[in-house]
């Protein structure tokens, strides 16, 4: 009597079956049950491929074949689902093998590109053109094998002279193949790209060209192996990322780290799906038990709430019950209020901050200090780094604070300080910051306390604690985490982009008690957006310098994408309601979506209010994207620029993209007297044009009224000449 078998699905092969119809993927899902059970099912038909006794091919439908690699006994890896045309009408078109950089099992399709048949001779036309040179003709085919592009097609890529030939092989290239031609056929140095593309997705250890059994439990072979993951795919229940890591992110998930690690890239590398399978990863690892060891937290509430959703798709309640997801501010609240450290008092939003700081100033009479300084110097540094005393503060470094201060003008703002908070507390108030603070210092304290006991008590709140948008949290935020967690492997996993920090959070990891030195990470290549939209998103950031989160500086080199779309529009017109009329003939273009699918972003509220009554005026739903994120799913989506954070549209216009609103008129105050502080104002309007722009996946216009923005170069605005 026949035993079972194990199938493992190739992700590759996970291209082959959402094409087909919702019918034949289940007859798809049927064939991998029945496979399961009993391989020698006569119905299945299984057989050797050209009597090759690896690669097999077996009945799924009347109309479809599986492509089956043979690992070892009773073991096998479903590599492709074809028509039976395609797998019979040439047997010799497949090839596999292992590669020797990744280790993992790559399943080729030599099908050839337009006529550039191997081995064929093909006649010249009566007339010839001139040859095009090879695309990849500066490269040697030992650079190519070393930067692990596959063997099988090295004959094609030489012939290759055109974009669309090269679109046409990667279509059916290995994944590394795809990364690595790309990246090159970009411009991309091949030192760089042998260490962004290749060197992250390098194995471990010495590679057996003919080790099927150990290269299939590489992560470069990215397998599913469940009836339930194969049942997600079917029921559309699952995005695909929810199924599939690309083999670089999925080695950063389940890689033993042996301190805090950061995981950084660009719009759309899929940072939050990395840390979503990290807490995934971290979970299974769990012994038995009805606690929340793991802690999933990020600035944004809206973010926060999506977390929760996406981890719950991705495992279930089961998962999700051993983690606590929770927005930081709520998170130090709970602190707090657990400590009963808070009292009755009402949290006030920290962008009012500087308007109570105004207002103390009129009532006490105090005009030797700017209202918008002390908000600064009291967030960033005092609340900040959770001074706790007048000696703390006159010993504290301020960076990136601009004017340099006396001992005696240290001495006068911590009294006005410590009268400010005085006042707060009588009107019953206190700021989201000074919530942080409390909270961090009481988990500083209790983390204290229990290391000078020798009763051995304490236990650290979390074992492991996983950060979306790092860039976005405070110093005191940082503290409270330090605090929450017992140093030591896998206790922080933080993953962001400084390029989209649109809150005013500077900080050095590394003087909060969080090293990431030589556990910092890069993600270059992004799924969301087309290069087209990204390369133009990338201009918006000429010139700018950003931080790594810990004294270093961070760049976007290497930051690309495989999706191909049509250029972003840029116009420009005279005066606002001009702009209002190209954003209806803009919408009028794209058929005036309501499914919401299309979004659009302006500088401010009033913009948004103004934009809103036009498109109600056209007949045409509009809605709102508060702070919780839209109103309702469908309808045309309208918001300022803060709103779009972790959004993602098929179709958007940026409008009121003018000198004065992006950046700011009021920065320019600061230009001469607080020249770091301007500097950093600039730079947080332009990563917010930046995260607008890298929102949609196809289709990107941008307008702006009178000036264009500083930030949008030469060449695209003279893009609406063309």
């Amino acid at each position: 009597m026949s035993t079972g078998a194990t199938l493992r699905m190739l992700d590759r092969a996970d291209k082959e079956v959402m094409k087909l119809t919702r019918a034949d993927i289940g007859a798809v899902y049927e064939f991998m049950h029945k496979f399961r059970h009993n391989p020698e099912n006569p119905g299945l038909n299984l057989k050797a491929l050209n009597g090759d006794s690896r690669l097999m091919s077996a009945r799924v439908s009347k109309d479809y074949r599986a492509l089956l690699l043979h690992i070892a006994d009773r073991d096998y890896l479903l590599v492709a689902v074809k028509h039976r045309g395609e797998v019979y009408d040439d047997l010799s078109r497949y090839a596999y093998r292992i590669n020797r950089v990744t280790g993992g099992i790559e399943v080729v399709d030599l099908a050839p590109v337009g006529d550039s048949i191997v081995g064929r001779v093909v006649p010249p036309p009566a007339d010839p053109e001139p040859a095009q040179k090879p695309l990849f003709d500066a490269y040697t085919d030992a650079q190519l094998l070393e930067l692990g592009v596959s063997e099988p097609l090295l004959p094609q890529i030489r012939d290759l002279t055109t974009e669309a030939e090269l679109l046409e092989l990667l279509d059916r290239a290995p994944q590394l193949t795809t990364d690595v031609l790309f990246a090159l056929f970009d411009g991309t140095p091949y030192d760089q790209v042998l260490q962004q593309v290749t060197d992250p997705v390098r194995a471990d250890e010495p590679v057996d060209p003919e080790d099927f059994e150990a290269a299939v439990q590489r992560p470069a072979t990215q397998v599913t192996s469940d009836d339930e993951a194969l049942q997600a795919i079917i029921g559309e229940a699952f995005e695909r990322w929810q199924i599939f890591l690309h083999p670089t992110q999925r080695k950063l998930v389940e890689k033993r780290y042996n301190g805090p690690t950061r995981v950084g890239g660009g719009p759309g590398t899929g940072k939050t799906i990395v840390a979503l399978h990290r807490v995934a990863h971290l979970a299974r690892q769990l012994p038995p038990g009805t606690d929340k060891p793991i802690l999933l937290t990020t600035f944004n509430r809206n973010l926060a709430a999506d977390l929760r959703t996406r981890l719950l798709a991705l495992g279930g309640q089961e998962l999700v019950a051993r983690v606590d997801i929770v927005n930081i501010d709520r998170l130090a609240s709970r602190v707090v209020s657990e400590a009963k450290a808070g009292g009755s008092r009402r949290v006030v939003d920290d962008n009012r901050v500087s308007e109570l700081w105004s207002e103390f100033l009129l009532e006490t009479g105090e005009s030797g200090w700017d209202a918008e300084f002390l908000t600064a110097e009291w967030t960033q540094v005092i609340l900040g780094q959770v001074l706790n005393s007048r000696t703390e503060y006159f010993k504290a470094r301020r960076p990136n604070r601009g004017r340099s201060l006396t001992r005696v003008e240290r001495d006068q703002i911590w009294q006005l300080t410590e009268r400010f908070t005085t006042w707060l507390e009588s009107r019953g108030v206190w700021t989201w910051r000074q919530v942080a603070q409390r909270a961090a210092r009481l988990e500083m304290d209790r983390a204290a306390a229990s290391s000078e006991s020798s009763g051995g008590f304490y236990r650290p709140r979390y074992r492991h604690i996983v950060v979306d948008e790092a860039q976005d949290l405070s110093a005191a935020h940082w503290k409270m985490l330090r605090a929450m967690v017992a140093p030591g492997a896998d206790d922080m996993f933080l993953t962001g982009d400084t390029h989209q920090r649109i809150y005013d959070n500077h900080v050095t990891l590394s003087s909060l008690g969080i090293n990431i030195r030589g556990r910092s990470s890069r993600l270059t290549l992004s799924y969301r957006t087309t290069r087209q939209i990204l390369a133009d998103a990338l201009q918006i950031m000429t010139g700018e310098v950003y931080d790594d989160l810990d004294g270093g500086e961070e760049d976007l080199a290497g930051y690309r994408s495989l999706l191909r779309g049509g250029r972003p529009v840029f116009r420009g017109a005279a005066t606002w309601a001009q702009e209002r009329d190209l954003i209806s003939e803009q919408l009028r273009g794209w058929g005036n979506p309501t499914d919401g699918s299309v979004a659009i972003c302006v500088p401010t509220r009033e913009l948004a209010a103004d934009v809103i009554s036009r498109l109600e005026a056209d007949g045409l739903p509009a809605v709102e994207i508060g702070p919780d994120g839209p109103k309702q799913p469908d309808g045309i989506h309208v918001g300022t620029m803060h709103r779009f954070k972790g959004l993602e549209y098929q179709r958007m216009i940026i409008a009121a993209v003018s000198d004065g609103l992006v950046p700011r008129q009021m920065i320019s105050r600061y230009r001469d007297t607080d020249p770091k502080r301007y500097q950093r104002e600039r730079q947080r309007d332009r990563s917010l044009l930046f995260v607008a722009a890298t929102r949609p996946r196809d289709e990107l216009a941008v307008f702006w009224h009178g000036t264009p923005s500083p930030f949008l170069t030469a060449r695209l605005v003279q893009r609406q000449l063309t």
